[in-house]
């Protein structure tokens, strides 16, 4: 088979991707053109990643793709899965949407980084010095030895783009690349993404980060219910847009948020006993001090943020706390409130917290059976982020991420937790299905009684959710500090 040439566009005739008599996407006349990039956004399930699945030909075997495209004059039939894999790696790559996953865990990244070399071989040592020589002008130069586990999100992210791009291909299609990035691993993947397309190449990016489409530039599609509702230039859509959705999406930032439970916190009560303790705890991993001498106390019905710069310690902070990982020094003590299940956690990677080949409505029901949850209560909070009932016949790789993570959200609530650890919780989902799954969350964390403690580096809705913040920096700059909730009219 003729492959595409250097120069060639990439034009969808039609694609359409269907689960049963469900359609996941269906979508005509989109092109890729050289130096010109496409963005597509829209709300978590629109049909963004199938759809670019569909273009991979990478899409699960329960899902059916029909129609097809062209690379230059080249045809491809989006029904034949196998059709474009003789392109992955030299003409068509993926950067997928969630690299710790991806990544094979029982490989260093030097290893995995090379495997992408053409031509490679094991052991090869030309293909492991093109992969150290890729890891350095990506500022990961001393990562080679590395396992995937042991890197923060933006670390993963760029290793990710280094075994996908190492082999040479001109076609990026790049899915949900920002989660979980603070905002420097944002402005780093950014300029990598636009000095692929200033050198001519292709690049087709899935994302519910609107700071990242404008970054991007070129054109910019709007999805919703497996439909594109509108698309135009990425100045034109992201500031004038025409549809109703789009202009909600651009208006749900957290900075404008209003929500009941933002306008008070009811003051705390000093004397209450604190649920979790910790008195000076210090962590590090090797020679490398991740925090040093923090002491907090989490009382019921209080807030905490723990913010600061990818790989700064937030979730292991947070881990520590919750007693799910050992500290060097100091203690942590939790109070009998927090017994029998009352503290849950949300995930930064839901896909981590859901056994792969279990159906979701097991994974619920076993929840359900240990902690006695009363009939209906699964039901009623599935109704209040979104989702059908019937979402728990599918198994987690069946549904999208920011369905799983709403899922999850859901799975956590179910026993009534004294407190949550969210982890980034909301990092997979687009605004506006932020906002409503946010409030619904903090709903029911203020009618439970319930406190929080919210990794995330957004600073915006660190404001929005929590009056007291936990700030890592260097070991050198924990800043700790209490203030008041913004409520924004």
């Amino acid at each position: 088979m003729t492959d595409p040439r250097p120069g060639d566009d990439l034009v969808i005739h039609h694609a359409v991707v269907q689960h049963g008599t469900t359609t996941l996407a269906d979508v005509s006349d989109i092109r890729l053109e050289p130096g010109r990039p496409l963005t597509i956004i829209g709300e978590s399930g629109s049909g963004k990643s199938v759809l670019a699945h569909a273009v991979m030909g990478t899409l699960p075997p329960e899902l059916v793709a029909r129609g097809s495209m062209t690379i230059g004059a080249v045809p491809f039939d989006l029904a034949d899965p196998t059709g474009r894999r003789h392109l992955w790696g030299r003409s068509l790559a993926l950067l997928p949407q969630e690299p710790a996953l991806a990544l094979d865990p029982t490989l260093r990244v030097r290893a995995q980084v090379a495997e992408g070399v053409a031509g490679w071989r094991p052991r090869h040592p030309d293909a492991s010095r093109m992969a150290d020589e890729r890891l350095a002008r990506l500022g990961l130069t001393e990562v080679g030895g590395s396992y995937p586990h042991t890197l923060s999100g933006g670390m993963a992210q760029r290793v990710a783009y280094a075994a996908a791009t190492i082999g040479g291909a001109r076609i990026l299609v790049v899915d949900e690349p920002s989660k979980g990035l603070d905002r420097h691993s944002l402005d780093r993947l950014a300029d990598l993404l636009s000095a692929h397309v200033r050198e001519g190449g292709l690049l087709l990016t899935i994302t519910h980060d609107l700071e990242l489409a404008r970054r991007l530039g070129g054109d910019v599609m709007v999805m919703r219910e497996a439909a594109v509702l509108e698309s135009g230039s990425a100045e034109r859509v992201l500031t004038a847009p025409q549809h109703a959705y789009t202009r909600a999406l651009l208006a749900a930032e957290p900075s404008r948020w209003d929500f009941p439970w933002m306008r008070g916190v009811a003051a705390t009560d000093a004397a209450a006993e604190p649920l979790v303790a910790a008195e000076s705890i210090t962590k590090s991993y090797g020679a490398a001090p991740l925090f040093e001498d923090v002491s907090l106390q989490v009382r019921p019905g209080e807030r905490w943020a723990l913010t600061g710069p990818s790989g700064a310690g937030k979730t292991t902070l947070g881990n520590a706390l919750l007693r799910l990982t050992s500290v060097d020094s100091g203690s942590v003590a939790h109070s009998r409130a927090t017994a029998g299940g009352r503290l849950q956690k949300l995930y930064q990677d839901p896909g981590h917290s859901f056994p792969r080949r279990v159906r979701l409505e097991t994974a619920m029901g076993d929840v359900v059976r240990r902690h006695g949850v009363e009939a209906g209560r699964v039901g009623s909070l599935l109704e209040k982020v979104g989702l059908p009932h019937e979402i728990l016949r599918r198994r987690p790789g069946q549904v999208s991420g920011g369905e799983l993570q709403r899922i999850a959200i859901v799975r956590a609530m179910l026993p009534r937790p004294a407190l949550i650890f969210a982890d980034e919780a909301t990092s997979r989902l687009d605004l506006a299905t932020q906002a409503t799954t946010m409030d619904i969350l903090m709903t029911e964390v203020e009618d439970n009684g319930c406190a929080l403690l919210l990794v995330t580096h957004d600073t915006a809705l660190a404001r929005a959710v929590t009056h007291h913040q936990v700030r890592l920096g260097s070991p050198d700059d924990v800043d700790i500090r209490s203030e008041d909730p913004v409520a924004v009219s």
